[in-house]
């Protein structure tokens, strides 16, 4: 990610620092996207919540926690884990299929950055429930995210292994660059929240999606009206 400078725009909506297109997609191996709010239009967990009554208190934190107000990830997700405790797994299946809505343009974006030979990667802080399903609709190569804790179909309020957070996240992005061979330089990281920031600035083109304020400033490239497949914009065409 860049030092502090003036951010340009680029077009409307679309503002940029430290870069100068054209690019070229040529000159990237990975791109990583985050889920909830970046690939995804919801928070998986404050529909979750919303879907058992709890929406209020959840959606409270998970606030809180994208601003960077509470700056341990892990103890924010803990909160509002133990605030679902006991709600059915049926309540995962309703949100998937009734809530989860891709962003506009993602499908696109996915499609274009494969055709030019990327490798792509789902990495958040949220639920494996909803990355699997995601990877195999979408034909993602690699994804990682938080296992939930289920017990006789319900959640116990807890997560199996150790918590994604955002030095997973950045982690995660070094182990698939290894992974297929390239560095950290040649990746491309899409997020939205305080818990991206880590992972943006281990990749070479960081780019914030309808993103808080902190993030936004801190990101190459700011998207800020329309479909991810903005992103388009700012590369040389195949």
């Amino acid at each position: 990610m860049p030092p502090s400078t003036q951010r340009l725009e680029f077009a409307p909506g679309l503002s940029l620092q430290g870069i100068t297109p054209p690019l070229r997609l040529a000159d990237y191996r990975l791109i990583a996207f985050d889920m909830d709010s970046t690939l995804i239009d919801i928070e998986c967990i404050d529909e979750i919540a919303d879907v058992a009554g709890r929406g209020p208190e959840v959606a409270a934190i998970t606030e809180a926690a994208m601003r960077g107000e509470i700056a341990d990830f892990g103890e924010s997700l803990r909160r509002r884990l133990a605030l679902l405790q006991g709600v059915p797994v049926s309540a995962l299946e309703r949100v998937y299929r009734h809530r989860l809505r891709l962003h506009p343009g993602a499908m696109d974006l996915i499609a274009a950055v494969k055709a030019a030979g990327l490798k792509v990667l789902l990495v958040s802080g949220g639920f494996t429930y909803f990355t699997e399903r995601l990877k195999l609709r979408l034909g993602i190569d690699f994804a990682r995210a938080n296992e939930l804790g289920i017990a006789n179909g319900r959640l116990t309020g807890t997560v199996v292994g150790g918590i994604v957070d955002a030095h997973g996240k950045a982690e995660t992005l070094r182990e698939s660059c290894q992974r297929i061979g390239c560095a950290p330089a040649q990746a491309i990281a899409m997020g939205d929240g305080a818990n991206d920031l880590e992972m943006m600035k281990a990749a070479g083109l960081s780019v914030a999606y309808r993103a808080k304020p902190r993030v936004r400033a801190a990101a190459h490239v700011a998207i800020d009206t329309g479909g991810l497949d903005r992103l388009l914009e700012l590369f040389e065409a195949p």
